[in-house]
């Protein structure tokens, strides 16, 4: 719980000093001298995807696109960045080199595609897509074969996270009536409510070892970072803040 909370702190002064800061992933390496944060701002007035080391510095504009780039996630070891972007008049996922090199798009849709995750292995980005009508969980191979819907529901599924051994991914859904944090099995298979809240939870984030989820809720009548048990039991407010708090990240 402390490297949440470590975490959390990092996230709040990102947001305070980055003009439109929304998500912040951290890349392996992290503590070893090596590690990075990517995160999306608008301080050159359109949404860019920056780079920075742990401490703060060097903050570097690596996509330096005119139209929207945001939502970043590093490859689990630190050398691509997978993101969304609306250069081609939609949404859709690329990746680039670390270093914001050969940006390249994945996803090919007229429909909204964001949310990139990458699996433990790399070999594999998990997405949210509204291609069949309303937003769904997708898995494709890491270089954008195999795009294959795995939620398959009406409603709308959002937000997918692997687990640190790539056997389940946690993701948002609102096939309840509500925005719920679901989990189930990498194919697709066994989705099962694990917060059942009559508020709003969203952004479902697992620990490094698996066993917790990390999340954000609306149930105290403004955003709050959570935390459970990755089965659902022992949900726990770990914020308490008239200001609205987001999107946790574990760190490594």
């Amino acid at each position: 719980m402390k490297k949440l909370l470590f975490v959390l702190l990092v996230i709040t002064l990102a947001v305070s000093l980055l003009i439109g800061c929304t998500l912040v992933t951290q890349g392996k390496g992290e503590g070893k001298g090596g590690g990075k944060i990517a995160f999306q701002s608008n301080r050159d007035g359109n949404d860019e995807i920056y780079v920075m080391k742990a401490d703060g510095s060097n903050q570097t504009n690596i996509t330096n696109n005119p139209a929207g780039d945001l939502l970043p996630c590093f490859s689990p070891d630190g050398t691509k960045i997978a993101f969304t972007s609306w250069r081609d008049g939609n949404d859709e996922i690329y990746v680039m080199k670390a270093d914001g090199s050969n940006q390249t798009r994945l996803t090919n849709n007229p429909a909204w595609d964001r949310y990139p995750c990458f699996s433990p292995d790399g070999t594999k980005i998990a997405f949210a897509s509204d291609r069949d009508g309303d937003f769904e969980i997708y898995v494709m191979n890491a270089d954008g074969s195999k795009q294959t819907n795995i939620t398959n529901n009406p409603a709308r599924d959002r937000w997918p996270c692997f687990s640190p051994d790539g056997t389940m991914i946690a993701f948002e859904s609102y096939r309840d009536g509500n925005d719920e944090i679901y989990v189930m099995n990498a194919d697709g298979s066994k989705q099962t409510n694990i917060t059942n809240n009559p508020a709003g939870d969203w952004a479902p984030c697992f620990s490094p070892e698996g066993t917790k989820i990390a999340f954000e809720s609306y149930r105290d009548g403004n955003d709050e970072i959570y935390v459970m048990n990755a089965d659902g039991s022992k949900q726990t407010r770990l914020t308490n803040n008239s200001a609205g708090e987001y999107s946790p990240s574990w760190g490594p």
